[in-house]
């Protein structure tokens, strides 16, 4: 990692980006299929790096890349091949270093975390909310691992293992970007103090507590006011900085595939979360560009 990652977070908190999906739809683009932002890979992909530009000039130092929702299974269901399913992953890579390019310098340091979504995000039927897919271990190896292998050869400063709802899950994930030998930070969607498959989150938390690779642990694609004891939580279990990006407070609904309800994320909220022990900071859906330059104007705001 550039002027590592690690190092940065022990001086003090970094800030993250925000809803990727959020940013391409306020540019006016159709994420309404199964492919989501990934479809912009091949059909647009200049419209990611705008996107990724976007945070950065909103005072990001991490963006994440357009590789959430993206599989080789879920690109072959729509005719892909296997080879452009890789190159494709690849250029997920490549577009978020071709934003930093715009923004980095010696005194701004910026990071690249490969987006690795879960199993359920590739169904696009709100499984990521719910966990416990029915496969086994070795079926979600053999799903993830691929995936994961193209994105450590197209050289991301660390992979951002997110939205996973399930500790089994987790588990496997851990144990090949372990095997990859990559960074990653580890964040679970959660319901309360529990993963939204109902496993207690000190104990989704305790299985990255010894593994030197997992540099943060924490939560994102979750209600604000589920942020404070997750990063206590995160913290006391293992040790390491908690990493937050929750989204806006809306409600995703999968049947209607829309929001609803009230925003409630206050970017000045994030001066308590860092002071709890919070490293990594950002938003995640339907948080913008806006709401991560409040954010970051909150975490350079001395305590």
């Amino acid at each position: 990692m550039p002027s590592s990652l690690e190092t940065a977070l022990s001086r003090g908190p970094v800030v993250v980006d925000g809803g990727l999906s959020n940013q391409l739809e306020a540019a006016g683009h159709d994420l309404s299929d199964e492919l989501w932002t990934a479809r912009l890979l091949r059909d647009d992909p200049s419209a990611i790096v705008d996107a990724h530009s976007a945070y950065f000039a909103a005072g990001a130092s991490v963006v994440l890349t357009a590789s959430y929702q993206a599989s080789f299974a879920g690109f072959a269901r729509h005719g892909i091949s296997a080879e452009e399913t890789a190159k494709l992953l690849h250029r997920s890579v490549s577009l978020a270093q071709t934003a930093r390019d715009r923004y980095a310098g010696p005194a701004r340091p910026l990071w690249i975390a490969a987006s690795v979504g879960p199993y359920g995000a590739t169904l696009a039927d709100g499984s990521e909310y719910r966990g416990r897919y029915g496969l086994t271990a070795t079926q979600l190896h053999d799903f993830h691992r691929p995936r994961l292998e193209v994105l450590a050869e197209a050289g991301p400063d660390l992979f951002a293992v997110e939205t996973i709802p399930d500790v089994e899950e987790a588990e496997v994930l851990v144990r090949i970007a372990a095997e990859l030998d990559v960074p990653m930070w580890l964040s679970y969607t959660v319901d309360g103090t529990s993963t939204r498959a109902g496993q207690p989150l000190r104990e989704a938390f305790a299985l990255a507590a010894g593994v030197h690779r997992v540099i943060a642990t924490g939560i994102n694609c979750s209600a604000p006011d589920d942020v404070p004891a997750a990063v206590a939580l995160a913290a006391e279990t293992t040790g390491k900085p908690a990493v937050v990006y929750p989204n806006s407070g809306e409600v995703w609904d999968a049947a209607a595939r829309r929001w609803t309800g009230r925003a409630s994320f206050a970017p000045e909220d994030v001066r308590s979360w860092a002071d709890a022990g919070a490293g990594l900071l950002g938003g995640c859906c339907r948080v913008g560009p806006a709401e991560i330059a409040g954010l970051a104007a909150a975490v350079a705001t001395p305590p």
